[in-house]
């Protein structure tokens, strides 16, 4: 308009490049096709690793014996405290127990798992080192995730569409328009047409690749309902599970278990250590000797009973650092028998 109304007015870089844009027919949808063609692997990426993570989740947990026993763990104290036979559980629990405590040493039932499944199976893991894809699927969004395969899938259909739009206003020019014999306008319509010959195999591809990636995530999702009919999830739950939360309780669980582990680890060798130290102190001569002639409180009590209990009453010592009871020497002297006299 301002170039309309001043036409012998000098231009800035910015004027002349938006002037240049306007006169560019179909704009908006060239714009689109573009940035449809630069941002699909991008946009494939953030839809693949996702079902990735979670497809790698439910393998590690199925190999991961330690997930194994520490389930039949659980599962055994749970039916023992309960007083019943139950075949199985709802893995949300999992996140309960460093809430429960014991009524003696007020200590978590998960301290109580970790402590069984030190002595019953030495060799299992921490769990958390097992399975770092269900860390990594727990942070995933699958809801988003579908949406976003939705969208990819509309913006290649749009793009085909714009394609078409573009080859039909191509056409209509034809050969009527004129050549402007600028050198730089030739190179630039012979790169923009080779491009455009290039688009409908890139399209073509792009939508080959959504039809793998849509199959993908149906086979995904159905092996993960699968594995929840496993581990004894009903129908209705299994629906109602979402992917995330599944594997967030699972990761959060392992995190648990891995600090209690190591913490629990931690204090046996310094109970070890501690007690090599005081052994080796004990072994020494100077150590022994001492050991020897300095008698615990207890053994002390004990020496003492035995001493009073091997001097029998009758074997009493008189002790002359004692000072004598005339009273009641003077009493006995009186309590004796007169002579009767007949």
């Amino acid at each position: 308009m301002a170039k309309v109304q001043n036409p012998h007015s000098p231009l800035a870089a910015a004027e002349l490049c938006l002037l240049t844009l306007g006169d560019i027919p179909h704009l908006v949808s060239r714009l689109q096709l573009w940035t449809f063609a630069l941002d699909y692997d991008t946009l494939e990426r953030e839809i693949a690793e996702p079902l990735f993570h979670l497809k790698l989740a439910m393998e590690q947990l199925a190999a991961s014996q330690t997930f194994r026993w520490i389930l039949a763990t659980v599962l055994a104290i749970g039916n023992f405290l309960n007083g019943c036979k139950a075949r199985g559980f709802e893995l949300t629990y999992l996140g309960t127990l460093s809430q429960v405590r014991d009524t003696h040493s007020h200590k978590p039932l998960l301290h109580h798992v970790c402590v069984l499944l030190l002595q019953l199976y030495p060799q299992s893991s921490d769990l958390h080192s097992d399975i770092t894809a269900v860390t990594k699927a727990g942070k995933c969004d699958y809801a988003l995730v579908q949406s976003n395969l939705t969208q990819l899938e509309a913006q290649c259909k749009a793009s085909w569409e714009q394609l078409k739009l573009l080859e039909k206003s191509d056409k209509k020019k034809g050969g009527k328009e004129e050549r402007r014999g600028a050198g730089d306008e030739e190179v630039l319509m012979s790169a923009e047409g080779s491009l455009r010959l290039r688009l409908p195999k890139f399209l073509k591809e792009c939508e080959e690749r959504l039809k793998v990636l849509r199959a993908v995530h149906r086979r995904v999702m159905n092996r993960y309902h699968s594995f929840l009919l496993f581990l004894g999830y009903s129908r209705a739950m299994v629906r109602a599970t979402k992917a995330e939360d599944f594997c967030k309780t699972i990761s959060n669980f392992s995190l648990e278990y891995r600090s209690m582990r190591q913490a629990i680890l931690l204090q046996r060798e310094k109970t070890q250590q501690r007690s090599t130290k005081e052994h080796s102190r004990t072994n020494t001569p100077f150590g022994r000797r001492k050991h020897q002639q300095t008698p615990t409180q207890e053994s002390e009590e004990h020496y003492k009973l035995e001493e009073v209990l091997r001097t029998p009453e009758s074997t009493s010592r008189l002790d002359n650092t004692l000072p004598r009871n005339r009273r009641r020497i003077a009493d006995k002297q009186g309590n004796l028998p007169r002579k009767m006299t007949w």
